[in-house]
């Protein structure tokens, strides 16, 4: 976490010393103080700070990828006459145990078209979802579990 507030302050100095806050600016300076820690990473511990990096962009590439996959998916039952849908009420075994971890998961879950997380267990284990593409009940449970919340916990922990 520390990194990550230095990556803060490189990119705030890097604002001050063009004198001008725009998105573009505050996006080159954090690439900026990254490289500039990447390169210095030989004077301090962070591992789990260019890990993490990776681990972070490498979900928001494969939930973007995800996300448009759904979407075409739907758009086609939108624009196709017939019925394509074999919806069903899925309980999904949860590896994700912090509130956290539960929350981001299912808001996930119910961004994504197609699908809608509808509760969680009590006993927190268990999170019950409505899809309405299931051809087969244990593969969509795998994907959902080696894929979105596989990579999610990866980033969180």
């Amino acid at each position: 976490m520390t990194l990550f507030l230095i990556n803060i302050l490189l990119a705030l100095a890097w604002i001050a010393l063009t004198g001008h806050f725009t998105a573009t600016n505050l996006f080159i300076g954090l690439a900026l103080g990254y490289l500039t820690l990447w390169i210095t990473q030989r004077y301090h511990s962070s591992a789990v700070y260019f890990g993490k990096l990776r681990r972070l962009i490498g979900f928001v590439v494969y939930f973007a990828w995800e996300l448009l996959k759904a979407n075409l998916r739907v758009a086609y039952e939108v624009i196709t006459p017939g019925h394509h849908m074999r919806p069903a009420i899925l309980a999904i075994p949860l590896d994700a145990k912090t509130d956290l971890e539960i929350t981001a998961l299912a808001n996930l879950i119910t961004l994504t078209p197609g699908t809608l997380s509808l509760e969680v267990a009590e006993d927190r284990k268990t999170l019950f979802i409505h899809a309405m593409y299931v051809d087969d009940v244990t593969l969509f449970k795998e994907r959902l579990k080696q894929g979105l919340e596989r990579r999610l916990l990866q980033v969180l922990r």
